[in-house]
């Protein structure tokens, strides 16, 4: 007699199934610094403002809200907003001058940032292997660079990159530690807010420099590939282990080079193959850790 599947089961592929699509979404955010016709800067501020505009909406149909519950945290959250706008100015900036494909995986060095960093504020102590995965990481990105000279659209690309990973591992550390009592769209609502008024006084060329196709692909990074995609993730962190959630995010970099490759055309050759496969192996195997770390922590 077959059994039915049981309430947990389902729970679970459902969250996996929320999971996946966040992480697909996430990744096909990259297509769209080379879809859009404007610089990296002015669209964050308009990818920024639509998506706190919906987050706001999810955050009131979820039944809470919107003030936060002390005066310290919009501090806090004006913090967080500044970090995410430079981190999404440096990501799409990253893409422009070189690929969607090595954009990510530069960005992709931040899990192996977040594992040397956070021993420091901790206190804990720093494993040798930790700094064997650094040392990786840092063989993967070398391999994507075409010459060592900044005058290289690639090689300033991958150090925009970089640069973008410790902004968001930097967000990441600060929001885990400071703001993590909130839930995913009303803190994202209060970075995507401050990122939009942050950022909109240096736009370059505007709103009005897009015609309707233009606009039309703004509104859908906003909504369908910012604001859902955080909802998305919110709701399967809460079905799923933070294992499971840390190694299907780290198919980010491969679900947006497929897109970039499909839909951009662009190709990936051996070497940049070799460096992002070195990353992303890397990122795997520190999640890994982690997780492992971490459970024979609480089991103590």
């Amino acid at each position: 007699m077959i059994k039915p599947p049981s309430p947990n089961g389902s729970q679970e592929r459902s969250g996996l199934l929320e999971l996946h699509l966040a992480v697909l979404l996430f990744g096909g955010t990259a297509l769209f610094s080379k879809l859009i016709p404007l610089p990296a800067l002015d669209i964050t501020v308009l990818r920024s403002a639509i998506a706190a505009v919906v987050l706001a909406l999810l955050v009131r149909l979820g039944g809470q809200r919107l003030q936060l519950a002390r005066w310290q945290d919009y501090g806090i959250a004006i913090g967080l907003g500044i970090t995410v706008s430079l981190h999404w100015v440096t990501y799409f900036a990253s893409m422009q001058l070189s690929s969607v494909a090595i954009g990510m995986i530069a960005f992709f060095s931040y899990p192996v940032m977040t594992v040397l960093v956070e021993p420091l504020l901790t206190g804990t102590r720093l494993r040798a292997m930790d700094l064997v995965c650094g040392l990786a990481v840092l063989v993967g990105v070398a391999l994507l660079i075409p010459e060592a000279s900044l005058g290289n659209n690639v090689t300033l690309g991958i150090a925009l990159g970089v640069l973008s990973a410790a902004l968001f591992t930097a967000r990441n550390l600060m929001h885990k530690r400071y703001f993590a009592q909130y839930s995913g769209p009303h803190a994202m609502f209060y970075q995507t807010l401050v990122a939009a008024l942050f950022l909109a006084p240096f736009m370059q060329q505007g709103p009005g420099a897009l015609d309707s196709d233009g606009w039309q692909l703004v509104l859908l990074l906003g909504v369908a590939f910012t604001a859902l995609p955080h909802g998305l993730f919110t709701s399967a962190l809460r079905r799923l282990s933070a294992k499971t959630v840390g190694l299907v995010s780290c198919l980010q970099p491969l679900y947006g080079a497929l897109l970039a490759l499909f839909i951009l055309g662009e190709g990936l050759d051996g070497k940049t193959l070799l460096g992002g496969a070195l990353v992303v192996a890397t990122a795997v195997f520190e999640t890994q850790q982690s997780h492992r770390s971490r459970r024979r922590q609480k089991d103590a």
